[in-house]
């Protein structure tokens, strides 16, 4: 791990007490390909602990290279193990020469508050409020929904399915051309960023190594 981070590891700690069980508070090491988390303060919001994974949304983070034009990124949206809506947000933490080397996130879950305001409402007869409100979930919303996952079998199955747009196609059925446009998307989402994800890819297209690497060598050129 990278020294700058050991400071952040007490910070994580610190904010997970200050902030209350309501905001779960993440430190993801980058440094030296590592891409997992290093500290965490109530896990039980995304249902994560310690080494677990970066999601694809933050994996879009690094391959588009967002913290070369911002120090964070703030108020997107997020989706817990219990498919509760969460209000995510991230810093990129910089070493000396400017090159990312880990993530500080903080995960709200405003789900207690909205109970208690339905509870205020409906005694005053009034309609319940949804979270996130209705009408919010435009089509461009879903490009920017960080959905949590624990390890990469399922950030791998996650990419696959939001790039196929179906759930547990079977890789028999997938054509060659059909890989080769899911490796892309794969890669640049970021996907291999993770140690690992060339052999899950492997496993659950169906595919050898060799042919993983064999794409991505034929999408460089």
């Amino acid at each position: 791990m990278h020294i700058i981070l050991e400071q952040y590891k007490t910070l994580v700690e610190f904010l997970g007490q200050a902030l209350g069980s309501d905001y779960e508070v993440v430190l993801h090491d980058l440094s030296e390909g590592n891409n997992a988390i290093v500290a965490i303060a109530n896990g039980h919001i995304s249902g994560r602990s310690m080494g677990a994974p970066l999601t694809a949304l933050a994996l879009r983070f690094l391959a588009d290279k967002e913290y070369e034009q911002h120090d964070y990124k703030v108020g997107y949206r997020g989706v817990s193990r219990k498919n509760g809506h969460l209000r995510s947000s991230t810093m990129f933490i910089k070493d000396e020469e400017g090159r990312v080397i880990g993530m500080l996130c903080i995960n709200f879950d405003p789900s207690r508050g909205v109970q208690a305001a339905n509870a205020v409402l409906s005694m005053c007869g009034l309609p319940p409020v949804s979270c996130p409100p209705a009408g919010e979930d435009e089509e461009g919303a879903a490009q920017s929904t960080e959905i949590f996952v624990s390890n990469i079998p399922d950030v791998v199955r996650g990419a696959i399915e939001e790039v196929t747009g179906r759930s547990g196609l079977p890789s028999s059925r997938l054509t060659m051309e059909e890989k080769i446009r899911i490796v892309e998307a794969l890669q640049q989402a970021g996907l291999f960023h993770l140690k690992g994800a060339v052999s899950e890819v492997a496993a659950q297209l169906g595919s050898s190594e060799a042919t993983i690497y064999r794409y991505l060598s034929k999408l460089k050129n």
